[in-house]
């Protein structure tokens, strides 16, 4: 089970032919626990060799045991549920259940949820995680509950980067006029729109498609998204421009979770900070791995001057603070500086 796999998570960073453990004793039910049986759907878009995939596999199996199985999760990769975007109106609109999408992408109905995605807040993943588990954040969930949103944890990504079918990048002149695809967030956008690229946002679920015929010839995304995505199949340079990092709310609709009884909720909240563990230290492993990986395969590896880069996005935090507002900006620059 994923619970055994969590002690060796950074050592097999891709998980592969770990073995599986058996089921441990399920514990009697809780006071407050619901007491009919529900199932929970939980899609996303990527594969299941995503570390938010393995992490969810987690989640379910927490859920299911500490429930007696009285609660099931079915987890639907893939797309299979639909893009991004359409995950999240379906958690709106009473459709679907839990989804693990990009904060910029929530931002797009609380747009406060995009103030961890600003370019160049964070150099590493610790202060990145420390940011992500701060009371700023937990205030800025909240934001999302008029939308029928609940923030259980905070999945990770990793940082962005740019991928190009054939031209390498070194500078931020050599992103002048690319036809990139982005995510649904406008943070990413005028992000790429400041480097002098061209954005569109597009389904992830359709991107390699979208690559092969020419739609675009470029697009952004972590490095773990770009191995285990085989994105390198139809884009042939990476450029480690690490612009925005990428967390990613693990949320469920709140009037399916406005009618789970105090034991069941704590049960998922556990599950939920242990798959969102699992998750991020599966990310830093593989964003440390997997560069000479898709070197291998044949990819170009660059790392353009990121000094440059944070000079030409500099003016996407006074873009966005009057949306934030100063005293949210100040908190932010507080913690990040």
């Amino acid at each position: 089970m994923v619970r055994k796999m969590m002690a060796a998570a950074a050592l097999c960073v891709a998980l592969a032919g770990c073995e599986k453990s058996p089921q441990a004793a399920r514990p009697a039910a809780r006071q407050g626990d619901s007491p009919k049986a529900v199932t929970i759907s939980l899609g996303f878009s990527t594969n299941m060799d995503d570390p938010r995939a393995v992490a969810s596999q987690l989640f379910k199996e927490e859920v299911e045991q500490n429930t007696n199985g009285r609660i099931t999760v079915e987890i639907h990769a893939d797309g299979a549920l639909g893009s991004d975007a359409e995950l999240i109106e379906g958690i709106i609109n009473d459709r679907l259940d839990m989804t693990i999408s990009s904060a910029g992408n929530f931002a797009l109905y609380a747009t406060k949820l995009g103030i961890s995605a600003l370019p160049f807040l964070f150099s590493d993943f610790e202060s990145a995680w420390r940011f992500m588990d701060s009371p700023l954040v937990q205030d800025v969930n909240v934001t999302l509950e008029p939308f029928n949103i609940v923030v259980l944890s905070h999945f990770d990504n990793g940082f962005r980067c740019v991928t190009t079918t054939d031209r390498p990048i070194n500078s931020v002149a050599d992103m002048k006029g690319l036809r990139i695809r982005t995510p649904p967030s406008q943070i990413v956008m005028e992000t790429m729109s400041a480097l002098g690229a061209r954005p569109k946002h597009h389904a992830f679920n359709g991107l390699k498609d979208a690559l092969k015929d020419g739609t675009f010839d470029s697009q952004e995304n972590p490095i773990p998204i770009v191995y285990n995505s085989r994105l390198y199949e139809e884009q042939h340079c990476l450029a480690i421009t690490n612009h925005i990092y990428d967390a990613m709310p693990l949320v469920i609709r709140k009037s399916l979770w406005d009618t789970l009884g105090e034991g069941d909720r704590q049960i998922l909240r556990e599950a939920a900070r242990k798959a969102q563990d699992l998750n991020r230290q599966l990310v830093k492993n593989q964003t440390e791995a997997f560069v000479s990986r898709l070197r291998n395969v044949g990819m170009t590896i660059t790392t353009p001057d990121l000094h440059e880069f944070a000079e030409a996005t500099a003016g996407i935090v006074e873009m966005f603070s009057e949306m934030y507002g100063d005293e949210l900006i100040a908190r932010m620059k507080e913690q990040t500086q």
